[in-house]
């Protein structure tokens, strides 16, 4: 085997493909090398299926099992699991994340070609860049500006006073309903909608009345909003994701949200309105958050919780019961119920024997 180390700094050019030499690979994702530099990589795959012309990853240390007959032609890994691969191997602090970096460079779009399809309606006020891609049955809506390279996928509706920064991708059928600005290189995925109505009412005698939602939604750079989220478009505020958030499939985010930049949340979150999560944050799927309260930076809370006060200190948070056997929930159930009964009896007692002996 020969060693290579490919050095950590400023992140390399990306190499052309369709098939990489290991050294290439190496030296984009930023990994030390232990193998054969020439080894010709054609594909990823899973650690357990992985063929020798493919790169696989070990990150997870409940899979170190599977690297005895891994037949891949590298393996990305972590130093300390180094001495057990039998095969090439690249060295990261962070396997993950190199190896999707190595995966990106497998990924194919097909190529949109620039122009406005002839089904597509543009409002005549309406500024469209001329490198951007404009699919069928695509309605674009007074003053709304499409930015370079952007693909705006086959029946998309981006409403009045909309901007969407260079290299945008809408997929399909995307919504952006009014005064949604969004930054480069965002992705939305098909069914999202962005900027409907936030859910304002006022009681007004026996009756709701609706409260008018004047804001926008503004979207930073490079975030990703999956299939059938909702972002509401603030009350008077905008509502507003920073740099860098990823939004799982849906996600439902109130009216004058704001999630900080690098932060994450997984399927089904709801985040109720006015609520402001921090930083570098991670929420589980199906994570409740009710509105008005403050999330700290770098917190993470477990899937199924529910977020009922402001968090600040930063920490890993959980609540819920996870599942178990029903008869055993049964018994439990009941006990639960006959909780309250139990602890004041309990302390009854306790205050009965703390008394003091009058004879």
């Amino acid at each position: 085997m020969v060693a290579a180390t490919a050095t950590r700094g400023s992140a390399p050019d990306r190499p052309e493909g369709p098939d990489f030499a290991l050294s290439d690979l190496a030296g984009y994702a930023q990994c030390d090398l232990q193998g054969d530099p020439q080894r010709r990589i054609r594909g990823v795959a899973s650690l357990a299926s992985a063929a020798p012309d493919q790169v696989a990853f070990l990150a997870n240390a409940r899979l170190r099992g599977l690297l005895a007959d891994c037949r891949a032609g590298a393996v990305v890994l972590a130093a300390a699991d180094a001495p057990a691969c039998p095969v090439d191997h690249l060295i990261h602090p962070s396997p993950h994340s190199a190896f999707a970096r190595i995966a990106a460079l497998f990924e194919r779009h097909e190529p949109r070609p620039a122009g406005i399809h002839p089904s597509a309606v543009i409002a005549p006020d309406a500024r469209i860049d001329a490198s951007a891609h404009i699919g069928p049955q695509v309605w674009i809506g007074s003053r709304s500006v499409i930015g370079p390279g952007c693909v705006i996928g086959p029946g998309c509706t981006i409403g009045e006073d909309c901007t969407i920064g260079a290299d945008c991708r809408l997929v399909a059928r995307v919504s952006l309903v009014a005064r949604v600005v969004l930054g480069e290189r965002v992705l939305i995925h098909p069914g999202a909608v962005l900027g409907a109505d936030g859910f304002g009412l006022a009681r007004d005698g026996e009756r709701w009345l609706k409260v008018p939602q004047l804001g926008g939604v503004r979207i930073g750079d490079d975030c990703e909003i999956g299939a059938n989220t909702t972002i509401d478009r603030g009350a008077l505020e905008d509502t507003v994701l920073e740099e860098d958030v990823r939004l799982d499939n849906q996600v439902q985010i109130g009216h004058n949200v704001r999630i900080g930049a690098h932060s994450a949340l997984a399927g089904c979150v709801g985040v109720a309105g006015s609520t402001r999560i921090g930083r570098h944050c991670l929420l589980g799927g199906a994570v409740g958050v009710v509105g008005h309260l403050d999330i700290c930076d770098r917190v993470v809370i477990n899937g199924f919780s529910m977020v009922s006060s402001s968090i600040t200190e930063p920490g890993v948070y959980g609540s819920g019961i996870p599942a178990q056997e029903h008869r055993r929930w049964r018994r439990n159930l009941v006990r639960l119920h006959a909780l309250d009964d139990t602890t004041r009896r309990l302390l009854a007692t306790t205050r009965t024997k703390d008394e003091p002996d009058h004879d």
